[in-house]
């Protein structure tokens, strides 16, 4: 059993601590809000996460998993601190890394012992070796202590599983025995460490992120051009996927990537870039085909109606960045909110989890308890976001009770075929154009 630390428990850091107890480990997981902490003491959590609650209470209540707002407790017989907290978008792009100071300045004040401090967060290269400078300039004494990156690869909505079974461990440090230290804590996972420099690991996660949003924004950029030649995108990814040097993943048209994670680091890797005098044309081009997809479902709206949508009532399936997760940062729904409520139209939402959170971002949108009262009387359905159950819906029932029967599938959920034979006006995203087979 090792002492732990976790500093911020947001998305990364109750699932990392909550995870690291449940190998066995002793965790103090630390957050300044003293509200979430009181929650968390109650095993009330601040996001959804499928699994994630279960394992928080059954931790707290073998003793493993405690929640504080106090450095000085959090920090008491810790061996490792894993700095967690947020890192937010600058005013250009760029990584604010306030949090990240206040919390490596609260640790240089208040170690009694040596420690090995793990930034968790995605922060911009180089900021191991800031935060060394940080500890040692703020400590009262000098106290031995070493800085490893440890960057995070959880997707929200599977992040429990992510932990669990990860592809692979990236460590870096410049002290290989702090780093074979971290490693130790992660042996139990059974997968592959990769261990490197401080900036390298920094790299590999921005890197990692960055090549994935670009899969999903190829993918997007060549569907608009099915939807001109005839040709339907999700035949195009699945032939393209068997090709191993390629893969299945992340081949999957739509409305674009949101997140916490996505537009906030290519953004902050192409600063980092520009910067430094280098020339990101590839990463700009991938945030220009991401912004064009948001608003790109509206102008097929526009289209059907001969370029207005005012005085439509449009309906949203789906609110969250992605399913599985009530996450509403950099979702899609807010941008096509936005350009619909700023053209005229009438905006309703529905979402299984993420109605709360989309309310206090999108305060004009209408929001409903159930799919079928937000298909009564609209003129229009957006999918936006691939629930599940949306695939399970009723859709002659949604016909039925839709003002005009008009289904813009943001998200490829629908077969083009069944939805026009049932009587939708259908588009999808780059499933051809012809109006009859695939009608994109």
């Amino acid at each position: 059993m090792r002492n732990i630390c976790v500093i911020g428990v947001g998305y990364v850091g109750l699932v990392t601590g909550t995870a690291f107890a449940d190998l066995g480990n002793r965790v103090r997981a630390l957050d300044i809000n003293e509200e979430r902490i009181a929650n968390l003491k109650k095993a009330i959590l601040p996001i959804y996460e499928p699994g994630l609650g279960e394992l928080v209470e059954r931790n707290m209540k073998a003793g493993r998993l405690q929640f504080t707002t106090s450095y000085q407790e959090a920090l008491e017989d810790a061996e490792f601190a894993f700095i967690c907290v947020g890192t937010p978008e600058g005013v250009d792009g760029e990584a604010d890394l306030q949090y990240v100071r206040a919390a490596a300045e609260e640790i240089a004040r208040l170690m009694k012992k040596p420690l090995i401090i793990i930034n968790k967060s995605t922060v911009p290269v180089g900021t191991g070796d800031w935060v060394a400078n940080i500890v040692r300039e703020n400590q009262k004494e000098p106290i031995p202590f070493a800085v490893v990156s440890c960057p995070e690869f959880l997707r929200e909505g599977s992040a429990v599983s992510d932990f669990f079974n990860p592809d692979r461990t990236v460590l870096g440090s410049m002290d290989l025995e702090a780093a074979d230290r971290v490693a130790q804590l992660h042996l139990p996972l059974r997968a592959p460490i990769v261990v490197t420099d401080l900036r390298t690991a920094e790299m590999i996660k921005y890197a990692s992120n960055a090549f994935l949003a670009t899969k999903i924004s190829f993918i997007n950029e060549i569907s608009n051009i099915c939807e001109t030649l005839g040709a339907d995108v999700k035949e195009v990814a699945t032939g393209m996927g068997y090709d191993k040097r390629i893969g299945p993943h992340f081949l999957e048209a739509g409305v674009g990537y949101g997140g916490s994670c996505f537009p906030k680091d290519v953004k902050a890797l192409a600063y980092m870039a520009q910067v430094h005098g280098t020339h990101p044309q590839l990463l700009q081009a991938v945030m220009d085909i991401n912004d064009y997809q948001r608003r790109h479902v509206v102008r097929k709206l526009e289209e059907i109606w001969g370029g207005s949508v005012s005085g439509k009532t449009i309906g949203l399936l789906g609110l969250a960045f992605k399913q599985n997760t009530d996450d509403m940062r950099e979702a899609p729904s807010i941008t096509v909110g936005d350009y619909l409520n700023g053209r005229g139209a009438k905006v309703r939402g529905y979402d299984p989890v993420a109605m709360k959170n989309a309310g206090k971002i999108m305060p004009y949108v209408e929001m409903v308890d159930d799919p079928y009262l937000l298909a009564k009387d609209v003129d229009a359905l957006i999918v936006l976001t691939p629930w599940n159950e949306f695939k399970q819906l009723d859709m002659r029932k949604i016909k039925e009770l839709m003002k005009e029967p008009i289904l813009i599938d943001g998200r490829n959920l629908y077969e083009p075929d069944l939805m026009q034979n049932i009587g939708f006006t259908y588009r999808g995203i780059g499933r051809g154009y012809d109006g009859t087979k695939t009608n994109g």
